[in-house]
């Protein structure tokens, strides 16, 4: 049974309902619909407890984050008190590319599964559509005689578009004889600058004022040019109105989830909106939320930017972890990802070592959670238990997919105790440290890097950030998920890594740098069998293929 199949088996509660039993009023939500709202107020005035779920490194196959924190979500609920599960929106470009729709799996699912995996409440379209009038803007006042003095060729802020498209990642834009004509590329919106500002804004008015920092270029002489130049930060604004609003949803199970904000984890800072986790924080007693991909990227950009920035700290870290991406990392060809062999477990649970090691740099409320597969083995899964407990780490098997929240029962239990534990949230770096200083400290202790290689010309731009007074933001990286390094070849746990600047990029906005790695690329592009091939809608419209 297809995940679309599992969630339509259950009937949903109107949306009003779930909005009332967190307490919230009439007059507090906008309703999308019989079944999606936005929440305008917060009601209530709880302060729960955070629940912070990161992973190993990702691999081809999926390892099941979103649902597990479903899951988890539900059980928290079933045994008595009340949680929400705090999550992203998903891309469409994963969506219709090699990924798919993230809104969990099995029996631990977000719904409606379909609006969401789509259009859903139009906020990553209201990013784009932004993002893209920004874009125009800066053409247009170099068409209209450049009273700012921008440089075309120093422009530094691109169009965007929802999907994956790689030939779109370098292109020419300036068509007429009056237009310059200049080099352009676009990224995926949830890579855009807007999206970050978005997640990362207190309010509306917060939200404009980052917007009118975003600098877009340089002038000829290399002073920078701020969106507020341009006169266009109320438009801005304008359009982003309702997307900062949070999206209220439910869990099959019928349990209230907020989903709101999109930023990909291995471009972006990869976590959901402030305002939705405050929101959640303030309604429940537990809020379960995700950081992208490993602990290397979401969950370093979780601890490091949205923790330092909104004064919130996760009162326990789950790693989330798989028995076939543990042998993935051990080398283990996909055809043998289900036969027993304990050589590929023994090689590769150095990876499941590397991200307890990155979690221990700020805190000790950690456990490990297996995300259970039909194909796992009891032996494997022996060895995992007592490796973690050679280690101290505490350890639980989740079956949500299975199971729904009954298949995280004993995790939750385990979770609520670990949440109880006091310690202080530990910064990897001070932001008063150099652009180099903080590179190094986190390709050094996180990629475990020997060399840091950084070019002339990325050394230049680094001067040019401190001659702007940007020297004291946190360091985003862009880097591959699939390894710690910035090599996706390097499985498991690569030390001695000559890590390579690629890029750098001041988002004087979102407030933060961004540190490219290797080959990583802001525009992805589709396979060779996207999972659109398999999508389609008939008359009634029964979708199929969507999952």
């Amino acid at each position: 049974m297809t995940d679309l199949e599992i969630a339509k088996k259950y009937k949903m509660k109107d949306i009003s309902i779930i909005a009332n039993e967190l307490g919230l009023k009439e007059e507090d939500i906008e309703l999308y619909g019989k079944y999606k709202a936005k929440i305008l107020n917060k009601s209530n005035n709880k302060n729960g407890k955070l629940i912070l779920v990161t992973s190993t490194s990702p691999t081809p196959y999926g390892e099941g984050k979103t649902t597990m924190s479903i899951g988890l979500c539900d059980a928290i609920n079933k045994i008595g008190y009340k949680s929400i599960v705090a999550l992203r929106e998903p891309s469409l470009g994963p969506v219709f590319g090699i990924k798919g729709g993230a809104t969990g799996g099995g029996y631990a699912q977000v719904v409606p599964m379909e609006d969401i995996n789509l259009h859903f409440t139009g906020d990553i379209h209201a990013i784009t559509s932004a993002n893209n009038l920004l874009c125009a803007a800066i053409d247009n006042h170099i068409f209209q005689g450049n009273s700012l003095n921008i440089d075309p060729n120093n422009i530094t802020f691109n169009r965007c578009l929802d999907i994956n498209d790689r030939a779109l990642r370098k292109v020419y834009v300036g068509n007429t004889e009056k237009e310059v004509q200049r080099p352009d590329n676009f990224s995926i919106s949830v890579a855009s600058e807007l999206m970050a500002i978005l997640c990362l804004s207190e309010d509306l008015e917060d939200m404009k004022n980052r917007i009118s920092k975003i600098i877009i270029g340089y002038t000829f002489d290399n002073k920078p040019v701020y969106v507020k130049d341009l006169n266009i930060t109320g438009a801005l604004t304008l359009l982003l109105k309702d997307a900062i609003n949070p999206n209220l949803v439910q869990t099959i199970e019928g349990n209230p989830a907020i989903i709101h904000g999109g930023p990909f984890a291995n471009i972006a800072h990869g976590c959901n909106s402030i305002i939705a986790t405050k929101t959640a924080l303030s309604l429940s007693d537990y809020v379960v939320t995700e950081a992208g991909f490993g602990s290397d990227l979401g969950g370093l950009k979780f601890l490091d930017i949205k923790c330092r920035y909104n004064n919130i700290k996760p009162d326990c870290v789950v790693i989330n972890t798989t028995i076939r991406s543990i042998k993935h990392n051990g080398n283990c060809a996909k055809e043998d990802l289900s036969t027993l062999d304990l050589s590929y477990i023994e090689n590769g649970i150095c990876n499941l070592q590397a991200h307890i090691d990155i979690i221990k740099k700020y805190t000790n409320n950690i456990i490990v959670c297996l995300n259970k597969f039909y194909t796992d083995h009891e032996e494997e899964i022996e060895f995992v238990k007592q490796y973690l407990a050679n280690l101290n780490i505490p350890f639980e098997i989740s079956t949500a997919f299975s199971e729904g929240g009954n298949g995280s029962i004993d995790l939750a239990h385990k979770v609520i105790e670990i949440c109880n534990n006091k310690y202080e949230l530990n910064p990897l770096y001070d932001l008063e440290e150099s652009i180099e200083n903080k590179i190094n400290i986190i390709c050094k202790n996180i990629f475990k890097a020997s060399e840091v290689t950084i070019s002339e010309d990325i050394i230049n731009k680094i001067n040019n950030i401190k001659n702007i007074g940007c020297n004291n933001l946190p360091i985003c990286i862009a880097k591959t998920q699939y390894s710690i390094s910035d090599d996706p070849k390097k499985l498991g746990y690569p030390k001695d890594n000559i890590i390579t600047i690629k890029d750098i990029k001041v988002c004087n906005g979102a407030g933060f740098i961004v540190v490219y790695l290797g080959k990583i690329m802001t525009m992805p592009g589709l396979s060779k069998e996207p999972a659109y091939i398999n999508m389609d809608i008939d008359n009634n419209k029964n979708i199929v293929g969507l999952f």
